[in-house]
């Protein structure tokens, strides 16, 4: 019987022990080797076996042993599907799950084109500073509105602002040219957002409320926010909206398994509560745009180059891995911080995957789409390039 047709028998088999050692004695190959060969038939199999469904792994034996895989094994049309789309319409407010979405090099439509801005300091406000903002509920509506609403007991009224402004109210509505969003970065415009309804400065008033003081809702305005280059890709050249960098976020659906996974592992020791033994960490808290299902958890982190739909469909090209700061500790069911989920967690086991800040821990990749194209949940992935020179499995 040839190698082959032993390591078919040997994956198929339920006496893996007992073939893996007559393998290793048959022909004299170390045990190593012979489980590499395994792994790589095993996966074989499994892509004919499951071309055309697409599932979710559902053990922590499955997520390790799909991570291996994604980090050598290139997926095929089929292997990796959309299985969510997600908008934040306001940065750091609410997501919006939407079934498809436009979008252009700057990313997805309507995705971080408003902000809310501390009116006495130009600056751009987020849940790191202020966790209750993830309660803001933003929704689109089909008379072409942006509604906002608030929670229950804040008291806040709910408002609209116009979708697409007309040039008429962009002349009428106060343009800054100079809030800040990073201090280390040139500062950025945006236009003081009026309610469709109400007395002029509705919408200022009714945030300021809720945030306790003078802020402002503001739109992107007109000039183009360059955005920085990445050690891999030092000529970028490409702007974005209200984003903290990068015009898109996407990550795949099985990585929240893989953290609930290591999460397990450490409730009760530094600050992680009796809780999360069994509640699990939502994949809304990362914040992504495009999530993934079937590639395995971070299985972007080896992608390059991909593009969704069809072969032919805009290239999107994650330069960067996403490092994480303490927003995903805020819940987006109660708006509160949690002390240390996931932060302290991804700490253990998602650092050293960044070159250039090997102390943060990464998730999720960032994308630069090459020109205009539009996504759906359930269209399949193209990985056109892996990356070179692998970084450390996850």
């Amino acid at each position: 019987m040839t190698f082959a047709a032993n390591i078919s028998r040997l994956v198929f088999s339920t006496g893996v022990s007992h073939d893996l050692e007559n393998l290793v004695r048959l022909y004299g190959w170390t045990a190593s080797a012979v489980l590499l060969s395994l792994t790589s038939l095993a996966l074989h199999f499994y892509r004919r076996q499951h071309r055309t469904t697409v599932h979710s792994p559902t053990s922590s034996v499955a997520v390790k042993s799909h991570s291996t895989i994604s980090a050598i094994i290139t997926p095929q049309p089929g292997d990796v599907r959309v299985s969510k789309i997600l908008i934040h319409p306001i940065k750091s407010c609410r997501g919006i799950s939407v079934p498809m979405a436009k979008y252009t090099p700057e990313g997805l439509e309507n995705d971080r084109i408003w902000s809310i801005m501390d009116a006495t300091k130009l600056k751009i406000l987020t849940a790191r500073e202020v966790p209750k903002m993830v309660l803001i509920t933003p929704s689109i509506e089909r008379d072409g509105a942006l509604k906002v609403d608030f929670p229950e007991s804040s008291g806040c009224e709910p408002f609209s602002v116009s979708l697409l402004p007309t040039e008429e109210m962009f002349q009428s509505w106060t343009l800054l040219p100079e809030i800040e969003m990073w201090p280390t970065h040139a500062p950025m415009d945006g236009y003081i957002c009026e309610s469709l309804t109400g007395p002029r400065g509705t919408a200022s008033a009714t945030l300021s409320k809720y945030f306790g003081k003078p802020v402002h809702l503001v739109r992107k305005g007109r000039k183009p926010r360059r955005i920085d280059p990445t050690v891999t890709f030092p000529e970028l050249d490409a702007t974005a909206k209200y984003q903290d960098m990068y015009p898109l976020l996407v990550l795949s659906e099985e990585s929240t398994v893989a953290v609930d996974t290591e999460l397990r592992k450490h409730v009760g020791s530094q600050g992680i509560a009796e809780n999360w033994s069994v509640d699990n960490v939502p994949i809304e808290r990362f914040r992504p745009n495009i999530v993934f299902r079937g590639g395995g958890p971070f299985a972007e982190d080896n992608w390059e180059e991909i593009s969704i739909g069809s072969e032919r469909s805009p290239s999107i090209t994650l330069v960067s891995k996403c490092t994480r700061c303490l927003l995903p500790n805020v819940s987006p069911e109660t708006g509160e911080r949690d002390s240390a989920v996931p932060f302290k967690v991804l700490m253990k086991f998602r650092t050293g995957i960044d070159p250039t800040h090997k102390l943060k821990p990464c998730v999720g990749c960032n994308g630069v789409p090459s020109r205009s194209g539009s996504v759906s949940v359930g269209d399949w992935v193209y990985v056109k390039k892996m990356i070179t020179g692998q970084m450390k499995s996850s």
